[in-house]
């Protein structure tokens, strides 16, 4: 159950690069977090794009917009969902994502994507603190389905 916040530079994905890109990263973040291929259970893989205007994003103070694509993805995740395998499959599926969505492109696409493993009580939803107990029931996680016993 991933939030998960992509900064785009304003303009260069369009509308169809966007929804594969959607698409891509919730693929990565289903297969890294193993949660079943459910529609209840892969809606709560939120993937929020925010675009960054032209000159607002820079590589060492120089807008290099000209000669790569700078994506930045943060992953927010309960600790205890992924173990170091799952991080570096996430990582690489992430980057295969961005990549995807701009096939054309013949900048430099860089992803940096950082995973924010958040500590046990300090996720809420609805108004309530939830635990990698409630995560692993209401996610589905195969993986920890051995919390619900």
């Amino acid at each position: 159950m991933p939030n998960i916040l992509v900064k785009l530079p304003v303009g260069v994905f369009n509308a169809a690069a966007r929804a594969t890109l959607v698409a891509g990263i919730n693929s990565a973040a289903a297969a890294a977090e193993q949660i079943p291929d459910e529609p209840k259970k892969r809606m709560l893989c939120w993937v929020v794009l925010e675009e960054v205007a032209v000159g607002n994003w820079t590589c060492g103070g120089v807008d290099m917009s000209a000669q790569l694509v700078p994506v930045l993805v943060q992953i927010n995740v309960p600790h205890g969902v992924l173990d170091a395998a799952a991080r570096a499959q996430y990582v690489a599926a992430v980057q295969q994502a961005v990549t995807a969505a701009l096939p054309d492109d013949t900048r430099h696409i860089i992803c940096s994507c950082l995973i924010n493993e958040v500590d046990d009580g300090n996720w809420g939803v609805r108004g309530m603190i939830w635990h990698l107990r409630d995560f692993a029931e209401h996610a589905g996680f195969l993986h920890l389905q051995n919390l619900m016993q």
